[in-house]
């Protein structure tokens, strides 16, 4: 699997039902409303790809099937 942007990743994080719950300085919290599950995801640049581990541990935190996250 291939780390995303965090400008791609938060698409997929949205259109499996996460809002955007909070955000401090360069992290957001998305939230998804029917499971509550929350989800930091980082804004260190929104067209640089998150670094792997921490890519693969929001696609872990999240729930969301790893096929929704391919390219």
């Amino acid at each position: 699997m291939k780390a995303l942007s965090a400008k791609a990743l938060i698409k997929i994080l949205e259109q499996n039902g996460f809002v955007l719950s909070r955000q401090k300085g360069s992290h957001a919290i998305f939230r998804n409303i029917k499971t509550n599950i929350m989800v930091p995801v980082p804004f260190h640049g929104k067209n640089k790809p998150i670094h792997i581990g921490t890519f693969l541990a929001i696609v872990k935190q999240s729930k969301i099937p790893k096929n929704k996250f391919l390219r």
